[in-house]
């Protein structure tokens, strides 16, 4: 007769008073740790909007008729979570249209000119775009994955080659010809893309929809010309950069009527913003004297009179940093993690180099970042280094590229285990069935492992950018300039960063440069930093939405 044993797996006896311990104390610790949080924030925003010199009664007329409006619609959306996504929607890409139109005019107007743009466009994004909305339509051609790459590799070099041919078509052009022809036909093409797929438009009016776009830039010129903070140039930037998405947000919701109410949020913005000035005006309340205001990110900096301060070569500074920082992690983070992951041998000699690396990967990501800074000092500054004809000194001292591969070297573990997270976590299952379809292996990462991977990735790149955009160790070690009064001109010149103007600021004897300066210098970096990552959180819940 057999025995039969019973095997019993025990947990052990659940402490019900350890349970209500443990949940009040991390509820408690996440409390105090958004009160602190919230309380620096608050005190950082009082000395920039400067709110210590502001009337009793400023206050009293902003609260009536903003305040008390917002705080309603904010109860009206919490019991209605499509309207308050909607809002969201809605605030998170005009904020991040307007953060992408001031990085063009930074980019495309200020740093380099439309002709060095043309130039480029026709060698590297106008092939890219091409290659990329073929292989949309086209979604057997194996050849367009390779294609972009060659491009994106191969195109700045032809562009540098071709650099004075192609700059003089671009001059020929103008800057409002270029605009358009490399930013507003493509936005139309976007435009109708969009209609199509996302917002179930038919063909024809999709079509119709795209040809709006052109038709209002050039439409549009008489009036732009009758404004003259607004050039021609500035007009098509913005038609493309902040009315895309803009007009993406209002037609997404517009669509959907149960997001209708989610209007009301830059209704009661601009109309209790414009009634809070009329009564101001009216009783003729004191109004603060802030510090961060048009002047202070319009104007170069100061060193002796705080009033005169301005942040505006450190603003460009930043975004143009940050904007190559951005293009280089991504390309070669998640470049790396694809390879590790999906091409990269487990077994034998190779793989064991395989796991050597992944374990220096995950070592660099704890490194110090002014050893970055050193590292990019002796890479990228003081080597000499001769390869046959070709001698290589360095990029300079300070200079944009030499700050960008730099912090693109700080952040790019942080990408690339980030990355190799979010593709490790797409199931083999789904591997396995597209190899059961008959795709290759590129066709099963571009259509498979890639969209489900995305928002992964791109939680990875958020938090990385994040980081890389307030640093300054790594800035002073090669050499970057605490202050400067101009903006940097191109890739090989000199420029100063948000951190590095406020940490100069921060050492000066006057209380307005260490609290008012400081403070609207810190602002104006907040801004620039959630703006980004609200855009990039709104792409990637959307990315996280479709792969669900």
């Amino acid at each position: 007769m057999a025995t039969q044993t019973q095997t019993e797996t025990e947990f052990g006896e659940v402490s019900r008073v350890k349970d209500i311990v443990f949940k009040t104390v991390a509820f408690v610790a996440s409390i105090v740790g958004i009160l602190a949080l919230g309380a620096l924030l608050a005190y950082v925003f009082w000395d920039a909007m400067g709110l210590d010199s502001a009337g009793v009664g400023w206050y009293l007329a902003y609260t009536a008729t903003l305040l008390v409006p917002l705080v309603g619609f904010g109860l009206y959306a919490r019991a209605r979570p499509a309207v308050a996504v909607g809002a969201f929607e809605l605030v998170s890409l005009a904020l991040g249209g307007l953060m992408l139109t001031v990085a063009a005019v930074i980019v495309l107007d200020i740093i380099t000119s439309p002709a060095v743009w043309f130039a480029y466009f026709l060698t590297v994004l106008g092939p890219t775009l091409g290659l990329f909305v073929y292989g949309q339509y086209d979604r057997g051609a194996t050849w367009v994955g390779l294609g972009m790459l060659g491009t994106v590799v191969l195109g700045p070099i032809v562009g540098t080659l071709a650099l004075g041919p192609l700059s003089g078509l671009g001059a020929m052009l103008g800057g409002p010809g270029v605009y358009f022809l490399s930013l507003v036909l493509p936005a139309s093409g976007v435009v109708a893309f969009l209609a199509e797929d996302r917002l179930g438009l038919g063909r024809r009016r999709s079509l119709l929809a795209g040809a709006t776009l052109p038709v209002l830039a050039i439409g549009a010129v008489p009036i732009v010309d009758m404004v003259p903070v607004v050039s021609r140039s500035v007009w098509l930037i913005a038609l493309v950069m902040f009315g895309l998405p803009v007009g993406f947000a209002i037609a997404n919701t517009v669509r959907q009527r149960e997001r209708w109410g989610a209007f009301a949020l830059p209704v009661i913005a601009v109309v209790g913003f414009l009634l809070g000035e009329t009564v101001v005006d009216t009783i003729g309340a004191t109004e603060p004297s802030p510090w961060f205001d048009w002047q202070f990110v319009t104007s170069p900096p100061a060193i002796t009179n705080a009033a005169e301060a301005g942040l505006y070569p450190a603003i460009i500074g930043s975004v143009f940093l940050i904007a190559l920082v951005s293009v280089f992690t991504f390309v070669f983070g998640v470049g790396t993690a694809i390879y590790l992951e999906e091409y990269a041998p487990a077994n034998g000699l190779l793989g064991t180099l395989t796991r050597i690396v992944n374990v220096n990967i995950s070592n660099l990501a704890g490194v110090p970042s002014v050893v970055y800074g050193l590292l990019g000092l002796g890479v990228f500054v003081n080597i000499n280094a001769q390869f046959g004809p070709v001698s290589y000194g360095g990029f300079g001292v300070g200079t944009v590229l030499t700050a960008s591969m730099t912090i693109s070297l700080l952040i790019l573990p942080i990408v690339v285990i980030s990355a190799q997270e979010a593709i490790r976590s797409v199931p083999d299952s789904l591997r396995q069935a597209s190899y059961g379809m008959g795709a290759t292996r590129w066709q099963t990462i571009r259509n498979v492992v890639l969209p489900r991977s995305l928002p992964g990735i791109l939680t990875g790149t958020i938090l990385a950018l994040g980081r890389a955009i307030g640093e300054t160790a790594p800035l002073i070690m090669i050499g970057v300039a605490t202050t400067k009064f101009t903006p940097p001109s191109g890739l090989f010149g000199k420029l100063t960063a948000m951190p590095m103007q406020i940490y100069a600021w921060a050492f000066q004897p006057s209380a307005d440069f260490r609290y008012g300066v400081v403070a609207a210098g810190v602002v104006t970096l907040l801004i620039v930093l959630l703006t980004m990552n609200s855009v990039a959180i709104l792409v990637r819940n959307k990315y996280q939405q479709e792969a669900n």
